[in-house]
């Protein structure tokens, strides 16, 4: 489920936050699901619960998960905010794309590339 990578120079809770983000958005995470307890879930990947606190405490702000007192932290399950996050990823993409068509990147090259990343993550998942 998540992996943390110690040679990655981001903060470990960041990388937390991200891959929960990740697991969110594509649909693994379903609303109203429950997340590992921060101790649970600080056991399984060997590392401080104050970490795990952390990123449970910025998914919540971003609007990814709420917390019931005494219950635990779940997956929120706002459609909107689950379509912003898209669009906003789609618009850095289309960025992305006329970058690369105005440095002379071939539509075959980013094509190439956006396939190879998908059959990756295929491949992970």
């Amino acid at each position: 489920m998540i992996v943390i990578d110690y040679k990655d120079r981001r903060p470990i809770y960041e990388q937390v936050v991200e891959r929960f983000q990740e697991l969110i958005l594509n649909g693994a995470l379903p609303p109203d699901s429950k997340l590992p307890s921060v101790r649970n879930l600080a056991i399984e990947l060997s590392i401080n619960p104050n970490t795990i606190q952390r990123a449970y405490g910025t998914l919540e702000q971003k609007g990814y998960i709420y917390s019931v007192k005494g219950k635990g932290s779940f997956i929120a399950g706002d459609v909107e905010l689950m379509e912003f996050k898209k669009n906003e990823v789609l618009k850095q993409l289309e960025e992305a794309v006329s970058k690369a068509k105005k440095t002379g990147i071939e539509y075959s090259q980013i094509e190439k590339t956006c396939q190879a990343i998908y059959k990756e993550e295929q491949i992970d998942d």
